[in-house]
């Protein structure tokens, strides 16, 4: 019986062992073949595809994918079991008003909520993975994930998408609509795939449901989701600067700057093709949809 017993610990260690192996070799391989490409594809395919942004972005799909796949937890998830701990923590509230921000860059996705009229964040989870390269979503099928100023109400959640849960971005906004941009059912969703969409994992898109639900049946009309390419940082920006994307960028880093400096979603319309923002009033829990309006204080240039 003894030795039975130790036989099956031993296969166990066994399998462990072969399998973090086999995700090492996959992640050790991943790197040399991005640190490869333009060898293997050419100069114009393989540098386009191995600039510094997007072989970045491709090696932390690659990672985030093989953590996916052998179920293992993403780093820097917070404690799923401890919510209601993490809430008292923080002095927040389930059900105050809520608001989301997305960087693509950094794979992180943030959950703001309101504490005596201003937001503060509460927490950060990985994302496991969102398709394409940094820029907005332009046309149906392009597998890109949309960047803008977005707002999500109660009809826009599914809790029974075939990806477990999933929240609809309502892309196109006016702005994408103002440049023709197309396509549909751009989500936040969990498991870890994606055509356009944010994939968050089963086990977190349960905790942010739980968080944007509870606010909206609290009496939030919408909330605001800020989809970013990156942490809208004057250096960050200026390493860009000659990026076909710049203008664009700039003018989200508008509503980055008075989110971050106020922690007061600012009010965001579009004038012709540009959004137009201003300073939120204090209380703004940033329920307010888009609307075609010219008579923001602090409208920015467009692309």
């Amino acid at each position: 019986m003894a030795a039975n017993q130790f036989r099956q610990r031993a296969a166990g260690v066994l399998s462990t062992v072969t399998l973090t192996m086999v995700a090492v070799a996959m992640l050790v391989g991943a790197a040399l073949v991005e640190s490869k490409l333009e060898a293997l594809l050419g100069n114009r395919i393989g540098g386009f595809i191995a600039s510094d942004d997007n072989r970045a972005i491709a090696f932390q799909r690659i990672w985030r994918s093989t953590y996916w796949a052998f179920g293992w937890t993403l780093p820097g998830t917070p404690d799923l079991d401890g919510l209601d701990s993490r809430l008292e923590a923080a002095g927040l509230k389930l059900g105050s008003p809520v608001l989301v921000r997305i960087f693509k860059r950094e794979f992180e996705l943030e959950i703001w909520l309101q504490k005596n009229g201003r937001f503060e964040r509460f927490a950060t989870y990985p994302i496991c993975r969102y398709s394409g390269r940094l820029g907005p979503k332009l046309k149906q099928g392009d597998h890109q994930s949309p960047e803008g100023i977005y707002t999500v109400s109660a009809g826009q959640l599914n809790p029974a998408s075939r990806w477990h849960r999933s929240f609809n971005l309502g892309y196109p906004n006016l702005y994408d609509r103002s440049h023709g941009r197309t396509g549909s059912y751009l989500m936040v969703h969990g498991g870890c795939s994606s055509v356009g969409c944010y994939a968050m994992t089963n086990a977190v898109v349960d905790e942010i449901w739980r968080i944007v639900t509870a606010a909206l049946n609290g009496g939030q009309k919408r909330f605001q989701v800020q989809a970013m390419p990156f942490r809208l940082t004057d250096a960050n920006l200026a390493q860009r600067k000659d990026h076909p994307l710049h203008a664009f960028w700039t003018q989200l880093k508008t509503v980055h700057d008075l989110f971050e400096n106020s922690g007061i979603p600012p009010h965001v319309d579009i004038c012709g093709q540009r959004y137009a923002v201003s300073p939120g009033s204090a209380g703004n829990d940033g329920s307010r949809s888009l609307t075609r309006s010219c008579k923001s204080s602090n409208s920015v240039a467009t692309n």
